[in-house]
C-alpha cells in the first residue's frame, strides 16, 4: 500500500531525495515501518537486538547507569530518558535489577513512536510510580540523569551521495523508484569536506544530517548528565574507507538482509551505520564532552558481565552463555556495535565500562 502511495505522491510532486523516501518508508504516519506497527524484534520479527537476546544486557546497562548516578553525587531525582524503547526490554530489565537508594531516586521516561510497541509497553512494563511514556523529548526540560538509546540512530533517514568525475551528487528517487542524481546541498558538501574529504570517483555513501538535530535536541533538555548511545557504526576514518565504497545501507526483513530499499516498502527496516566522529564533533558544539567509545564486547566485559553470568544457575546458565556470546564475541555484535558515552556539566569523568578499552581518540 505504501508503495502505491509513494508512487502517486512522487508523480504529483516530482522526484524526492532518498532521505525523504527513507523517512516515508520508515515513518509515514499510517504505513511506515515503525509507525504502522510492522516493526518487530526477536524470533518472529525482522532482526535481533542485544536487549531482546537476554535480560543480562539490561542488567549491565543498569550497572553503568547506577555509576553515573554515583558520579553525579547521588541526586534525589535521577532521570533515565530512553529514546526508541521498543517493547521495553531494557526498561524492564533495568527496573528489575536496581534497588535501594538508586531505585528511590530514579524516574524512567520512555519515548517510542511505534503504536504496536506502545500497546505492548503499556501492558508489560513493571508497575512503577516513577515511570512514564511520552511522545517527544521536547516534552522534557532541565533533565539531570541519562539519555539512553540502543540501535536508534542507525534508523534515522540519511542522504545518499556518489562521486562522479570529481563532483559530488545526491541520490533522488522517481515515481518508478529509480535513482537519479542531483546537485548536493551546502550542508551535505560541508559534511563531506569535514568527515570524508578526498572521496574517489564512484564512491557511494550516506550522510546522516538527522543525527545532528538529534544530538542538539538531546542537549537542549539535558541540564546535567550523560548521553549513552549504543549502535553499530564506525569512526569517520573507518566509515569512509575504500572497504565501504558502496556505503553501509542495509535492509532487514524476516531475518533476511538485503541492500534494496525499494522492495517491501513499509514492511522492512532500512538502516545505515553511525558516524560516531560526527556525533562527537556535533556533541562538542552543544556542550557534550566525549567520555568513551569502544566495542560493545569490551564494554560488557569491563562492566563485569561474567560476574552477572556466574550468578545464573541451572539450565538457564547455558542458555545465557550462548546469548552472551552473541553480544560480546568479535565478528558479531561485540565488534559491530559500539558504546559511546558523552557527558554534560561535568569534567574528567571516568566510567567502568571503558576500563578495558577506550578508543575515543580515534574519533
Amino acid at each position: 500500500m505504501l508503495s502505491e502511495i509513494l508512487k502517486e505522491s512522487i508523480s504529483n510532486t516530482g522526484i524526492i531525495s532518498f532521505r525523504d523516501f527513507m523517512a516515508e518508508a520508515l515513518y509515514h504516519p499510517q504505513h511506515g515501518y515503525y509507525t504502522s506497527g510492522a516493526a518487530a524484534i526477536g524470533h518472529k520479527g525482522d532482526f535481533y537486538t542485544s536487549p531482546s537476546l537476554h535480560p543480562i544486557f539490561g542488567a549491565v546497562i543498569a550497572r553503568q547507569i547506577e555509576q553515573m548516578w554515583q558520579v553525579m553525587g547521588m541526586p534525589k531525582i535521577f532521570d533515565i530518558v530512553e529514546i526508541g524503547a521498543g517493547i521495553g526490554y531494557i526498561a524492564n530489565d533495568i527496573l528489575k535489577d536496581i534497588s535501594g537508594q538508586f531505585s528511590d531516586s530514579l524516574r524512567y521516561n520512555i519515548i517510542e513512536v511505534n503504536p504496536k510497541s506502545l500497546r505492548i509497553l503499556n501492558n508489560n512494563l513493571l508497575p512503577s510510580d516513577n515511570l512514564r511514556i511520552i511522545k517527544d523529548i521536547a516534552e522534557l526540560d532541565n533533565i539531570e540523569g541519562c539519555v539512553l538509546s540502543n540501535e536508534l540512530i542507525d534508523a534515522l533517514p540519511v542522504h545518499i551521495v556518489k562521486k562522479f568525475n570529481g563532483s559530488l551528487k545526491e541520490v533522488y528517487v522517481d515515481s518508478k523508484f529509480r535513482e537519479v542524481y542531483r546537485d548536493c546541498s551546502a550542508d551535505i558538501i560541508e559534511y563531506i569536506k569535514e568527515f570524508a574529504p578526498g572521496l574517489p570517483d564512484n564512491y557511494r555513501t550516506e550522510v546522516n544530517l538527522e543525527s545532528r538535530q538529534w544530538i542538539n535536541n538531546v542537549s537542549k533538555v539535558l541540564a546535567k548528565g550523560f548521553v549513552f548511545t549504543i549502535d553499530y557504526g564506525y569512526s569517520a576514518r573507518e566509515y569512509y574507507d575504500m572497504e565501504r565504497s558502496r556505503g553501509t545501507l542495509v535492509c532487514y526483513h524476516r531475518h533476511s538482509v538485503n541492500e534494496n530499499p525499494y522492495i517491501n516498502i513499509g514492511l522492512q527496516d532500512i538502516t545505515s551505520h553511525v558516524n560516531f566522529s560526527a556525533l562527537k564533533r556535533w556533541g562538542e558544539m552543544v556542550g557534550l564532552e566525549t567520555i568513551g567509545y569502544c566495542g560493545q564486547g569490551m564494554f560488557l566485559a569491563s562492566m563485569g558481565i561474567d560476574e552477572i553470568l556466574s550468578q545464573i544457575e541451572g539450565p538457564a546458565y547455558q542458555h545465557a552463555v550462548n546469548r552472551v556470546k552473541e553480544m560480546v564475541l568479535p565478528g558479531g555484535m561485540g565488534q559491530s556495535h559500539k558504546v559511546f558515552i558523552q557527558c554534560k556539566g561535568m569534567k574528567d569523568i571516568k566510567l567502568r565500562g571503558f576500563d578495558f578499552s577506550n578508543k575515543k581518540n580515534i574519533l
